[in-house]
């Protein structure tokens, strides 16, 4: 058995459980995994909830082929929501997430105690970097003044120096997330670090580059796959390889969504690297991140969109405009009330 991290690995357990669910006595915690889960990550985790006073359940299954929608009828899912409509708290660890599936959906809408956090894929070394090393607190408070600026913007334009350049609408009525990573009251809840929001779709037109990575078919890309988006919908692949890799997965469901914008989102976690494990990738600082195919209903209330599955793409060094105002430039901060929270963080 590997000894890596192993003392930092019991810090990051504790502080998911008891700063950021704030597991109690007696609750009911089920963590789900798979077969590509890593057991060490999963174990510390329920060692640190049982020493919280909560009842930890871990639940084992295969690997499905895919996520979201992918995983309903590949895995027990009838058994699986009967476990998860008793739980007062769900993390999941699966590799190929479960979010966006039927059991999510079900689960969340009938469990109203349930507190949902997503973390697929999570390894020691990431669970290490991303829990125990960072001021939860800092972090928080950054995201939320980000958070609160992009609420107020109309308009969003997205570039790079790798071509993109995209612009939309925020939609009026649609929530912004602010993932601070606690997740203290009933709800669906990411790893903090990333904002997310789904934008206008209709309005959403331009050029997004993926130069980092797009999960789960790929991974980290050895070139840029760049799309072109008209009205919210991708028209055009271009790349090598892995774009036409790509697309084939994309238009192999034969089903609009999967072409459709889903979310966008920023990354801002002062401990994420490229590592092609979509939880870390998407919170890089100063990356941008896009989803297509199913939305899910936190999102876009009160149902979400549903699609056959959903994938995400990461773009590194993103400028960010809104409403005409620059925030941040090839990934650097450069509203200067953002830099000076980012300093106690150790950012720029």
């Amino acid at each position: 058995m590997s000894f890596l991290y192993e003392y930092e690995l019991g810090k990051a357990a504790d502080v998911l459980v008891r700063e950021l669910l704030k597991l109690k006595e007696g609750e009911t915690f089920i963590i789900t995994a798979d077969t590509k889960s890593d057991k060490r990550v999963v174990d510390a985790t329920a060692r640190a909830a049982f020493s919280a006073g909560a009842k930890p359940m871990v639940i084992w299954t295969c690997t499905p082929p895919g996520t979201g929608a992918m995983t309903d009828d590949w895995l027990p899912s009838k058994a699986l929501r009967g476990a998860l409509l008793q739980a007062d708290a769900w993390v999941e660890f699966n590799s190929m997430y479960l979010y966006y599936s039927e059991t999510y959906h079900i689960v969340m809408k009938q469990n109203k105690n349930m507190r949902f956090l997503c973390l697929p894929g999570m390894h020691v070394d990431v669970f290490v970097r991303l829990f125990a090393q960072v001021d939860h607190q800092a972090l928080a408070a950054f995201l939320i003044k980000v958070t609160e600026m992009t609420k107020k913007a109309k308009k969003v334009r997205l570039t790079t120096l790798m071509g993109e350049d995209v612009e939309f609408e925020n939609h009026p009525e649609w929530p912004i997330g602010c993932d601070t990573g606690y997740a203290e009251v009933p709800g669906t809840y990411q790893m903090a670090g990333q904002i997310g929001w789904s934008p206008n779709f209709d309005t959403v037109n331009g050029v997004i580059v993926f130069d980092g990575s797009l999960v789960p078919q790929i991974g980290i890309v050895s070139q840029p796959v760049k799309v072109y988006v008209e009205n919210g919908t991708i028209t055009k692949f271009e790349g090598g390889k892995e774009a036409k890799e790509w697309e084939n997965f994309m238009r192999s469901f034969n089903h609009p969504q999967m072409l459709r914008v889903s979310h966008v989102c920023y990354g801002f976690h002062p401990g994420a690297k490229l590592t092609g494990q979509i939880g870390e990738d998407e919170r890089i600082w100063g990356c941008t991140q896009w989803g297509f195919g199913a939305v899910a209903s936190d999102m876009v209330p009160p149902d979400g969109i549903p699609a056959p599955s959903h994938t995400d793409g990461v773009t590194l060094n993103t400028s960010v405009w809104l409403d005409g105002q620059q925030i941040t430039d090839n990934g650097r901060l450069v509203d200067p009330e953002l830099i000076e929270l980012a300093k106690k963080l150790g950012m720029k």
